[in-house]
């Protein structure tokens, strides 16, 4: 055998060892999710609260949000509500005035997108005569469950200086690509961020439904201004030993994408953004976690080992592909080229598949959803592409909005 010929066979073992250790502890940690400890608010409303309502041209969904965020299970004037006008050539700053709120009308061509806003924002901020607590931020095409701050307010006396809210799909039957990512939080909301919340590990925030404490926030700043600004300000927390926690209570409804083209933009900027903050936070993150020998610094490296999710399901499923059909291949003589058995792949892609259904289930998800499980492994699928050509834009900076168009209010969403 050539020697280029024996490099690819021990990269390709040394890829299987990789990925059936980053799947068995995947499936392990995931495991830790299947149960949630009931928790009750115990303190009365405490905190002030500064809410940002990011916004770019959303005059079609805003008033809904807005009217949501003036009704909360909260005393009115413990909270405000500012409307980030990022760029906006529409209504949106009007409407948000008629609604109550205080509109802030921001223009900066150099300087696009939601990190760069928020930022601008936490300076006009700092400059109000008010003081809060605790700032929270939405999208403009959130709601918000009334509960939200009552929730907030319960972590922060508790201690929580970093919050992620339940991130639920405010439209999950509108198409099938939107019933797809509905399917995806289930997951994510159970078997990722519960299922750390009860190992005591960091959360990963979730770019909407978030609370930080605002003397954190002095204290470090902003400084998340890349495209996917909620992993860049997750792991600038982790690696300053400030752990992002989990309110499972606490529910934002975000909408969803309906078309393919559409969500195919998004998560592209997201896979561009996340590799960009790989290649800065991955290295200095799982060197600290090695020398503290710190669990949750090693879990947040994880992730940002690009989508360790993604890469687990579409690695794992070609590993079992080919040991199944092509298995003379696999049992060349005096080659070794399987590092871990068959039945050990078919073992991790059933309990990882099986995680879908069931935490849906557990998230009491509507029966709809479950008709379109079928549907999902094709959108599972897309994320292959979606991944492939972000590695090789990474370098992207400019901000891809998301046009969203459901104006639904609160009363109104069903599953």
């Amino acid at each position: 055998m050539s020697i280029l010929g024996t490099l690819a066979d021990g990269a390709f073992i040394g890829l299987q060892g990789l990925t059936g250790a980053l799947s068995a502890y995947q499936v392990g940690v995931s495991l830790f999710g299947l149960r949630q400890k009931q928790e009750t608010i115990t303190h009365a409303p405490q905190k002030t609260f500064a809410i940002f309502v990011a916004a770019h041209n959303e005059a079609e969904v805003i008033e809904p949000l807005l009217e949501n965020l003036q009704t909360l299970d909260y005393p009115r004037d413990m909270y405000d509500i500012f409307v980030i006008c990022d760029n906006c050539t529409d209504n949106t700053a009007e409407i948000s005035r008629k609604a109550g709120a205080l509109a802030f009308e921001r223009f900066d061509d150099a300087k696009r997108g939601k990190g760069f806003a928020i930022e601008w924002m936490l300076e006009r901020l700092w400059e109000q005569e008010r003081e809060y607590d605790a700032v929270v931020m939405f999208d403009a095409d959130n709601l918000a469950a009334r509960n939200f701050l009552m929730e907030m307010n319960e972590k922060l006396i508790n201690g929580a200086r970093v919050i992620q809210g339940y991130l639920a799909t405010k439209n999950p039957n509108d198409s099938w690509i939107s019933v797809s990512m509905a399917i995806s939080y289930y997951y994510t909301n159970r078997c990722w961020q519960l299922s750390r919340y009860n190992l005591g590990l960091a959360n990963s925030l979730g770019g909407t439904g978030i609370c930080i404490d605002t003397p954190l926030l002095k204290e470090m700043g902003w400084g998340a201004t890349s495209l996917t600004e909620d992993v860049e300000f997750t792991a600038r927390c982790v690696e300053r030993g400030v752990y992002p926690t989990w309110a499972h209570n606490a529910i934002v409804y975000d909408e969803k994408p309906n078309t393919m083209k559409a969500s195919w933009r998004q998560r592209l900027r997201w896979m561009q953004g996340h590799f960009d903050c790989a290649s800065r936070y991955f290295w200095p993150l799982l060197g600290k976690s090695i020398k503290h020998r710190n669990w949750h610094m090693l879990d947040a490296a994880l992730y940002l080992f690009q989508p360790m999710r993604l890469l687990i399901i579409l690695v794992t499923s070609l590993v079992l592909y080919l040991q199944l059909v092509m298995p003379h291949w696999w049992a060349v003589t005096n080659v070794q080229r399987v590092m871990l058995p068959t039945n050990y792949w078919i073992l991790v892609n059933l309990l990882l598949y099986a995680q879908l259904p069931l935490s849906m289930y557990l998230e009491k998800a509507g029966w709809r959803s479950y008709l379109a499980l079928p549907l999902y492994p094709i959108f599972l699928l897309t994320w292959f592409p979606i991944t492939v050509v972000a590695f090789f834009t990474k370098n992207n900076k400019t901000w891809s909005h998301t046009v969203h168009s459901r104006a639904i209010r609160l009363d109104e969403l069903s599953n």
